[in-house]
């Protein structure tokens, strides 16, 4: 097992220092077009766009580690951003506490869907995805009517500054970011995911609790993308039902770009940190030009294909299957 580590580790710097690479001809490409992109200011507007994008992206990194996928971390992040905006009035620990109630609950559903009741990760996270954005939209006019204006904590978490350029968010993503890193490298829990994403029929007749591990993963990317939603809700002040829309593809995206297999087993949340850094200075590149968000759309749709196309073709070279 040491000699396998010792051949990967190269292997895992080299795609790092790709990535990397990459995000430096961005950043210099950007500041090319734009003078004003390595200001303190642009700084910090990269931060605060990128903490978010990246939380969601750790979760979607879990769940693909296992071989799945979570397509309603979108509409999860703005539930629970929504609640916590609407109960703001209840206290603004009690209204946090309840927006992370709604991912907990989600994530229980999704997991238990998936990996009790063995429902495809793709149909039971999209038909989740459809049933919050109905329930949302009722509720916007009934149960959850009322101000959505974040909590003034809140809004300070999401979208202030602790000195300079750094702001509030990026300490929230360094402590669960970190757990998240620690997590996957040198815990059981992180050993069993990979286990399972890289062959889930040997992980169970091993004796792993695979169902236990599943439903774990899905909680786990629920919760991140309720912090995640809370965290865009107080960026902008208050929430609505389009809140967090546009950061499903590039959740996946991001993951995918960091070297995570769409089919299981490998992969890791250090690269997905970097192909969020590279989605984001590339968002802002975009934004400069002038780029329509449908296009921004196609482009990660298209990123996604051409990635999870190379990673087929790579494993079906592993194995001999041509």
């Amino acid at each position: 097992m040491t000699a396998v580590r010792a051949r990967d580790w190269p292997k895992v710097d080299r795609s790092l220092l790709v990535l990397v690479g990459v995000l430096a001809a961005l950043v210099l490409a950007n500041g090319v077009i734009d003078q004003g992109f390595l200001s303190a200011a642009q700084l910090r507007n990269t931060l605060l766009v990128t903490v978010p994008l990246a939380l969601i992206a750790g979760g979607q990194t879990l769940c693909m580690l296992t071989g799945g996928i979570d397509l309603s971390v979108a509409m999860t992040a703005t539930a629970a951003a929504y609640v916590t905006g609407v109960r703001a009035a209840d206290g603004t620990a009690l209204a946090i506490l309840e927006g992370l109630a709604v991912g907990l609950v989600i994530g229980l559903v999704n997991g238990v869907a998936i990996a009790v009741f063995r429902v495809n990760a793709l149909i039971m996270t999209l038909g989740m995805s459809a049933i919050l954005t109905g329930l949302l939209t009722v509720g916007s006019q009934t149960f959850l009517k009322g101000a959505t204006r974040m909590p003034e904590f809140v809004r300070e978490l999401g979208g202030g500054t602790i000195v300079g350029p750094i702001p509030w968010n990026l300490l929230v993503w360094l402590l669960l970011g970190g757990l998240l890193i620690f997590g996957l490298r040198r815990t059981g829990l992180g050993r069993l995911i990979y286990a399972i994403g890289g062959n889930r029929r040997a992980a169970r007749l091993a004796g792993v609790r695979v169902a236990s591990v599943e439903v774990a993963v899905y909680v786990a990317c629920a919760l991140l993308a309720a912090v995640a939603g809370i965290l865009i809700g107080g960026r902008g002040g208050s929430v609505d039902l389009q809140l967090a829309g546009s950061y499903l593809l590039p959740s996946v995206a991001a993951a995918v770009i960091g070297g995570t297999s769409i089919l299981g087993g490998s992969g890791g949340y250090t690269g997905t940190i970097l192909g969020a850094l590279i989605l984001s200075v590339l968002d802002t590149m975009l934004n400069v030009l002038n780029v329509d968000e449908a296009v921004k759309q196609v482009l990660y749709g298209t990123i996604v294909l051409v990635l999870a196309w190379v990673y087929i073709r790579t494993s079906r070279a592993r194995t001999g299957d041509r």
